[in-house]
């Protein structure tokens, strides 16, 4: 059973940027490449939104609000994945969570959630 672990979130101010992480812990790393990567948020009651996700193949795409402004990214050596948020504003505050989907199988891994908070 893999375990994806999250860390970087915090409290911010708006303008500012976190850079959140997350690692996965028992995957192989050919297993790590093949595997599309992702994050998702959910603000106090709304519905989980997907805000950026990175192929096997380096392809990246952003939820319309983030782009130009939060970068995904991986690492393959370290197996870890991040989130670069920048120009963060007070409607980026949510708990974000890691996802990711075997290519080989289609089970599905969640992380346990950061919580980011920006203030105004």
């Amino acid at each position: 059973q893999e375990q994806l672990v999250e860390s970087g979130g915090g409290l911010v101010q708006a303008g500012g940027s976190l850079r959140l992480s997350c690692r996965a812990t028992r995957m192989i790393t050919s297993v790590f490449n093949g595997n599309t990567w992702a994050w998702y948020r959910q603000a106090p009651g709304k519905q989980r939104e997907l805000v950026a996700s990175i192929t096997s193949g380096g392809t990246t795409n952003y939820l319309d609000s983030v782009r130009g402004r939060f970068t995904i990214s991986r690492d393959s050596p370290k197996k870890q994945v991040y989130l670069q948020m920048n120009s963060l504003i007070v409607e980026d505050t949510a708990v974000y969570y890691c996802n990711t989907r075997l290519y080989y199988s289609n089970a599905e891994y969640w992380g346990q959630g950061t919580q980011v908070t920006v203030s105004s």
